[in-house]
């Protein structure tokens, strides 16, 4: 069976609510979602100790060699992926050099809290290790009339959200969540099959 892997980190749950209806767009085509996040670094820099509650399981080597795709998602930080998202992406040089991830599809979706906080700018920035990577991108295109309509998040590039821990996600930014999902497994079942 195909299958994609949705690795996030979130410490607020938003990031999570968007891999989940990321997941959701990719179970739609009849493809095994496989939602995965990474641990916190040992210290964080505010000194407040992060809800680790309600988590999915840390992602391994052998999620990325066994997927068929990859959706990658982090909270805004300063207009880039979270650290402890990119200490993981930066440890994937064996990876690398196996070609383990070429010609493989890969989406990214973020959220952040403010409405020009930097979503698209982190978006943009987590493509660049996925393409070093050898990663095929997949984004949203604009026959997706949600992206036309958003108050919220959403954008080409990837899936987002605007909106505090609190908030749930707008009808739109669920929307183009599920669209990118979607047309990333389907990306990925044409890959599996092609390639095997």
């Amino acid at each position: 069976m195909t299958k994609v892997l949705v690795l996030y980190y979130s410490r607020s749950g938003n990031t999570r609510k968007l891999a989940q209806q990321v997941a959701r767009g990719i179970e739609a085509q009849g493809v095994e979602a496989v939602l995965r996040t990474v641990p916190e670094l040992p210290a964080y820099p505010d000194g407040q100790v992060p809800d680790t509650t309600a988590k999915d399981p840390f992602v391994t080597r052998q999620d990325l060699l066994d997927c068929h795709g990859l959706a990658l998602g982090s909270p805004v930080r300063f207009g880039n992926m979270a650290a402890p998202l990119k200490q993981f992406i930066d440890s994937t040089s064996g990876e690398w050099l196996s070609g383990a991830l070429i010609d493989k599809p890969a989406a990214v979706f973020g959220a952040g809290s403010m409405l020009h906080g930097g979503q698209e700018t982190t978006l943009l920035t987590m493509t660049v290790p996925l393409l070093h990577h050898g990663m095929v991108l997949i984004g949203v295109p604009h026959s997706e009339r949600a992206l036309h309509t958003t108050e919220g998040g959403g954008s080409p590039y990837g899936a987002s959200s605007v909106a505090d821990a609190n908030q749930p996600l707008i009808a739109d930014e669920k929307q183009i969540a599920k669209t990118l999902g979607q047309r990333l497994a389907r990306f990925a079942q044409t890959v599996h099959h092609h390639l095997g």
